[in-house]
């Protein structure tokens, strides 16, 4: 599955893709931010996130700034399924795209395709020395469900307190998401 914004393209990653997705994540800034990656990050490290399997109700993509100049690679965004059953969004911006709208550009672009997947509830959350994530999330229409627990943080090898959210798409999002983001596109 494929999503398209006015910026950027979101698209599943490949496996030439590696070198790329390493380049960008290769920051202790960025991956003590994230649960599930590892730091250091290695390249093989990229090559095991590109073979994980894909679900058909939880895209996984790379995001592509496909505006000024060639396509470049600036993070990753996708809707993970959790244990207990929830839908989680997640994401990351590479350093060098920090603070152009990135993240909520590809947030909507996420939350629209999981809105058009059936999905009813969405949960995310950041580490509470993340403020900037939090402001992505409200940005997104997500709210704060008053909760902060422990999380793990592979990167950092220990479990810091994340700020927990949700959003529910039950009745009208269309203040939620904006009108410019383009309908999911099928693979």
């Amino acid at each position: 599955m494929f999503a398209r914004t006015p910026r950027l393209l979101l698209r599943p990653g490949w496996p030439e893709d590696a070198e790329a997705l390493y380049r960008a994540i290769n920051d202790e800034a960025i991956v003590r931010n994230l649960a599930s990656a590892p730091w250091p990050y290695s390249r093989n490290d990229a090559e095991d996130f590109l073979s994980l399997p894909h679900h058909p109700k939880s895209p996984r993509w790379l995001i592509y700034r496909r505006t000024a100049g060639s396509p470049s690679l600036v993070g990753t965004c996708g809707i993970d399924m959790m244990a207990d059953g929830s839908a989680e969004l997640g994401y990351w911006i590479g350093r060098d795209h920090w603070g152009l709208g990135y993240a909520t550009e590809a947030g909507h672009a996420a939350l629209e395709t999981a809105r058009a997947l059936g999905h009813r509830d969405i949960v995310a959350s950041h580490f509470v020395d993340n403020p900037a994530s939090g402001n992505v999330l409200t940005k997104l229409g997500f709210r704060p469900t008053g909760r902060t627990a422990p999380r793990f943080s592979k990167g950092r090898n220990s479990s810091v307190a994340a700020v927990e959210f949700e959003l529910s798409f039950e009745g009208d999002m269309s203040s939620d998401i904006e009108s410019d983001v383009t309908r999911p596109l099928a693979a």
